[in-house]
């Protein structure tokens, strides 16, 4: 079987963007011919399987398909353009962009199925090319589904043709329902999984790690955000939530890793605030963040709203217990045995809730425990199988 995956986020930066890579790296293993069509700012020749990319303009680079940089639903590590402030000729360009390599890729490469990641240009594509397709729906294309009155039509008519879609979560598999007219036996709920090379409990120079990170080395506590600093991801929430643990903590630190439109804004508010151990440490590779969460006692995804929420279970994946908000995806998975959950919007709620993890010493108690739970439930080779069998269903 010949499988082309079609993303609209280069591989690293985003959570589609990793899932895409982990999707085709595990169908590799297992003996399927892959081939990936993504955003990039240069070509990307360090995968195994085929990558074709889309080059967009980040303003340094000379050689690109289209002058701007690549659209995004709210922010990217890479690109804070969105696709709602393009204009009619940028959009105009960038779906005939996509569907130039799409057609190309049909002709060349043969797909048997096209597997679109997001309800949105990209299943729009796979739709035209004639090949069966099925879609993966992260959550943000129903952000921008809401927002981007002009990509509507293409939206609609891919959600009518795809043979089935994916959510990664049952709260995305709500939303879906809630916006388009099609039965739920079309939708299938398969979870995000995570790279078990990269993160699990490692042996680390905890010391080492914070020297290279330009951070103390002789705290007590570390407490990690990973993610993008945008409204949705709740980091003020955070930021308001530390001005009061702060208080209690001794010798504790927060590092917040991620890039995004808020970067500025959310580090004048901790310095209206007064918080004086308070890191952002900007965007890193799966590789440090992996160190990161081995080195944290305790992760906090405290987001307003989330479709699923990768980064916790890779944080617990390497043993490090979550706490999330009662409100989409962390519900699925996050539980007393390796975390807990708080009320969306309540810097009050999280800081007791933190004192709480950190003073009964989650990490020790739960750390284990969380690392093997991930394991057995989110594992790519598991959830890949499960894409297989919905390949099948689709081409059959």
């Amino acid at each position: 079987m010949r499988i082309l995956l079609i993303n609209h986020f280069p591989l690293e930066g985003s959570g589609s963007g990793i899932y895409t890579q982990n999707v085709a790296d595990v169908l590799l293993k297992l003996g399927y011919e892959v081939m990936v069509i993504a955003p990039a700012h240069k070509q990307i020749r360090d995968k195994n399987y085929q990558v074709r990319s889309i080059i967009f303009s980040n303003g340094v680079n000379k050689n690109f398909h289209l002058p701007f940089n690549f659209p995004c639903f709210t922010t990217h590590p890479f690109s804070n353009t969105t696709f709602y402030e393009l204009t009619d000729t940028q959009i105009s360009d960038y779906v005939n962009t996509f569907l130039d390599f799409a057609s190309k890729a049909k002709d060349d490469f043969k797909p048997d199925i096209i597997h679109a990641q997001h309800l949105w240009v990209s299943s729009y594509c796979a739709l035209k090319t004639g090949i069966p397709f099925c879609t993966t729906c992260h959550g943000t294309d129903l952000i921008g589904f809401r927002k981007g009155k002009r990509y509507r039509n293409m939206t609609i008519d891919a959600v009518k043709s795809a043979s089935f879609i994916i959510a990664i979560s049952n709260q995305v598999k709500k939303d879906i329902l809630n916006l388009f007219d099609i039965s739920d036996k079309k939708i299938k709920v398969i979870s995000n999984g995570f790279n078990s090379d990269i993160f699990r409990i490692k042996e680390i120079d905890r010391q080492k790690i914070l020297n290279e990170l330009g951070l103390p080395v002789d705290v007590e506590k570390v407490i990690c955000f990973v993610g993008k600093l945008t409204h949705f991801k709740g980091v003020d929430v955070l930021i308001k939530a530390a001005s009061i643990y702060e208080k209690v903590l001794d010798n504790t630190i927060t590092l917040i890793v991620g890039y995004g439109e808020l970067y500025k804004k959310l580090i004048d508010l901790t310095k209206k605030l007064n918080l004086e151990r308070f890191y952002f440490l900007g965007h890193h590779n799966q590789d440090i963040v992996s160190k990161i969460y081995n080195l944290a006692d305790l992760a906090v995804v405290p987001s307003r709203r989330e479709a699923f929420g990768l980064v916790a279970i890779e944080a617990l994946a390497c043993g490090t217990p979550v706490i999330g908000t009662i409100n989409g995806g962390p519900q699925d998975f996050i539980n007393e045995d390796v975390g807990a959950l708080v009320k969306q919007d309540s810097p009050e709620e999280l800081a007791e809730k933190v004192i709480e993890e950190i003073n009964l010493e989650s990490k020790i108690k739960k750390g284990r425990k969380a690392a093997k739970y991930a394991l057995k439930n989110f594992s790519w080779n598991k959830n890949v199988k499960k894409l297989i069998k919905i390949y099948k269903k689709v081409i059959k």
